[in-house]
């Protein structure tokens, strides 16, 4: 019923930036909140940043002041600007998005990118 499919990850060196972008698609009535997670290897998958529809934000402490998170409604897409970026940061990125379809209201999540940071 709804997709969502990342795009933008990559390899890049530290202090380097990175745009993430997610699409939603479907039979979508309205979108909440959509957000941006990342899990790395033996690690569980955490927050990185939310959006509301109304634009109102939310950043993990470890990435505030340099990622920031962007939304268009219009489209139903969502996208994720990583600046000053570490090597803690590697992770493979899940979009997620809260979407009201006519049958439900459901959670989905991408299919993820990976986001690799290194010398």
């Amino acid at each position: 019923q709804v997709q969502l499919v990342e795009s933008g990850g990559g390899l890049v060196q530290p202090g380097e930036s990175l745009r993430l972008s997610c699409a939603a698609s479907g039979s979508i009535l309205s979108i909440n909140a959509m957000g941006w997670y990342r899990q790395a290897p033996g690690k569980q998958r955490e927050l990185v940043a939310t959006i509301t529809n109304a634009g109102s934000t939310n950043y993990a402490d470890s990435v505030k002041g340099r990622f920031t998170i962007s939304r268009d409604n219009a489209k139903n897409t969502v996208s994720l600007q990583m600046n000053s970026l570490k090597p803690e940061d590697t992770a493979v990125y899940y979009c997620n998005a809260d979407v009201r379809t006519f049958l439900s209201r459901n959670n989905y999540w991408g299919q993820g990118t990976q986001v690799t940071v290194s010398s």
